[in-house]
Order: C-alpha cells, then structure tokens, then sequence
C-alpha cells in the first residue's frame, strides 16, 4: 500500500541554480515517512512511548529531475521490506502538475530500544510488528 504526502517547494530549499538542493530530498523523505506512520497509527512519539526508535542506517536517492521553487510535491511512501528486525521504506517524487518524477529512492532502518540496542519488533512488540508486516502484503 502506498501512502501519498504532499508539500509545496520553499524558496530556501533552492540553490544559486534555482533548483532544489539535494539534500531537502532526504528532509521530504522524513516528512512523508513520519506522516505515513501516523497514519498508520504508530506516530513516533507513540513509538517512543513504547521505547521503540527507529534509526537510519542508509539512505539510497537516484535524482531524474530537478524541483524548484513553487513546484508542489507529491511523495508516494510504501513498505519494500520488513523483517522485524530491518525495515526498508520506498519512495516516488513526483511534480503533482506534470507528473514528472523528480526522485526515486530508499531508506533502510532498524528497530532498537531507547538504549540504543537493537530489538525484533515482531516479539518485542507484536501489535506494531503486525501493521508493518501487513504493508509489505498489501
């Protein structure tokens, strides 16, 4: 299942060329991957409460075009992979007037406790576990 976030291009996210700079990419990734837990019912701050954090252990971007000031954003997010322990999170840019994609990309993370260690969600806590899981079906 994919989940759609949409936002709007800031005139401080551009470069000198009048693009958007590589890096905000990676910042619209984590705005549409907290939005989409959200949705999902599991907010960080719920998480968190749980003793649940979920670190970033990679990051993968291929860039096909440019965004600039004024564009709006569609971000499509959806589950590639889950194991309990890892989890990847998929994601397609797309300009939302001319459908163009601007970026296609991935984030990799794992599961630990608040001390940092790492943790299987699927015995540490079964009922998130279980919604994850039932993304990388849908």
């Amino acid at each position: 299942m994919s989940y759609f976030f949409e936002r709007k291009v800031n005139y401080y996210e551009t470069d000198k060329m009048g693009v958007v700079h590589h890096s905000n990419y990676i910042r619209y990734m984590e705005e549409a991957r907290c939005s989409w837990l959200e949705s999902i019912g599991m907010p960080f701050s719920l998480l968190e409460k749980n003793n649940i954090t979920i670190p970033v252990l990679g990051v993968s971007c291929n860039y096909k075009y440019h965004a600039t000031f004024g564009d709006t954003i569609c971000i499509y997010t959806y589950m590639k992979e889950y194991t309990g322990v890892r989890m990847t999170v998929g994601y397609e840019m797309k300009d939302k007037e001319t459908g163009k994609v601007f970026l296609t990309g991935e984030t990799k993370h794992c599961f630990t406790d608040n001390n940092i260690k790492p943790i299987n969600l699927k015995k540490y806590a079964p009922e998130f576990s279980n919604k994850f899981q039932k993304l990388v079906e849908e």
